[in-house]
């Protein structure tokens, strides 16, 4: 696991922002810790991202990485983690009412993604990669209505 931190300012930020996408978009990212520091016109927003450094993808290895289970249990924090496993039941009772693999209803990889999010909205859900605009409208409000009848 590595650690990279980004600084960026709250005026003129425009190439911090192109920056630290363009790293998220090449890594695989565990967690991010944000703060924000007010210093007047210096203010700026800090982040902590925690990543593992691996080797880029190449046709030769792509298939041999579909296979690679991840155990999530290590990789989040507790209450995310009980988050996420909330998060695979519900995504159980939904696939068995549409009749559909659990998968396609969401991956244990974007399961993950949600689990992180401080609040799960259909906004929140639509941001994470692999998760459009379909899937959001057909699953998201399902997930909140139980998360809601749940009280969670």
């Amino acid at each position: 696991m590595e650690i990279q931190i980004f600084s960026i300012s709250v005026f003129e930020n425009i190439a911090e922002l192109q920056k630290i996408n363009a790293f998220l978009r090449g890594h695989k990212i565990i967690d991010i810790e944000k703060q924000f520091v007010n210093n007047g016109r210096d203010s700026f927003w800090s982040f902590c991202v925690r990543y593992i450094d691996s080797p880029p993808e190449n046709k030769s290895n792509f298939n041999s990485n579909k296979n690679v289970k991840i155990d999530y249990k290590e990789i989040l924090d507790e209450t995310t983690f009980l988050k996420f496993s909330k998060l695979r039941e519900i995504r159980k009772e939904i696939a068995k009412t549409d009749a559909v693999p659990a998968y396609a209803v969401f991956t244990d990889e974007e399961l993950s993604e949600i689990a992180k999010l401080p609040e799960i909205t259909e906004s929140g859900i639509r941001t994470i990669k692999g998760i459009g605009q379909k899937k959001t409208e057909k699953y998201a409000g399902q997930i909140q209505k139980i998360l809601q009848k749940n009280k969670l």
